[in-house]
């Protein structure tokens, strides 16, 4: 059952953003739900950060580093270069003195959707990879692989939209926040240390001489064995 705080904050969004924000908002919210509930997250923490990362969105630049700044918001020289990536910090904020939300994992989700950041909880990445491949979205042309990935391998699809990101500002000379460089490195880390756990794994696997599968073969022939002289002990029975 949805509860009152979500319908309130809904209302409020209704009447700030406009209707293309808005429609983009609830997207996140329910891309947010859909990919909590794949990877066992909590659903209305994930509704919560989805509804508000672009609250303050409806803000022009100019107006977003003023608020940051009589606000005291910290600011890297990327986003003093480009100041709409703001509103995510700037959201965070009225996240939590405008809209109630004190935890601390919802705000922190906000705060780097924009961005990503080294070190992603997992509401960071549900929440980074909602806002890129929400229904509503469509001009980027890997949006149905990477839809698909996203429910496949959460870490791979974060890496794979930071990439596709970073090309992208490359080509068109836009500013690059050290911060996004910083995230897609450690993402890049994360996902090729599982690919190479998986590797090992899977060699392992094949390798019939490697302790785990020695311990797995001697445990299965003790099983035949008993099996074996339990059948022998019943037929013996049959027959007298």
């Amino acid at each position: 059952m949805m509860n009152t705080q979500v319908l309130e904050i809904r209302k409020s969004l209704k009447k700030k953003l406009d209707p293309f924000r808005f429609e983009h908002t609830l997207g996140v919210a329910y891309t947010c739900q859909a990919l909590a509930m794949r990877y066992e997250y909590d659903l209305q923490k994930a509704e919560l950060a989805g509804l508000l990362h672009d609250c303050a969105k409806r803000f022009d630049n100019e107006t977003m580093l003023l608020k940051c700044q009589k606000r005291e918001i910290p600011m890297t020289d990327g986003e003093l270069r480009d100041p709409s990536l703001l509103h995510a910090k700037l959201g965070a904020w009225y996240a939590r003195e405008k809209y109630g939300i004190d935890d601390q994992e919802i705000l922190t989700a906000i705060e780097c959707h924009t961005t990503g950041k080294k070190d992603m909880s997992l509401l960071d990445k549900i929440l980074y990879v909602a806002d890129y491949i929400e229904p509503g979205r469509y001009k980027a042309s890997e949006l149905p692989a990477m839809r698909k990935l996203a429910f496949i391998d959460l870490d791979l699809a974060c890496l794979s939209i930071m990439e596709s990101i970073l090309k992208y500002l490359e080509s068109t000379n836009c500013p690059i926040d050290t911060t996004t460089i910083e995230a897609c490195a450690d993402m890049r880390r994360i996902v090729e240390e599982k690919q190479a756990d998986k590797a090992i794994s899977v060699r392992e696997d094949n390798d019939p001489t490697s302790p785990t599968k020695e311990v797995t073969n001697v445990e299965s022939v003790k099983r035949n064995g008993k099996n074996r002289r339990s059948r022998s002990r019943r037929e013996k029975r049959r027959r007298h």
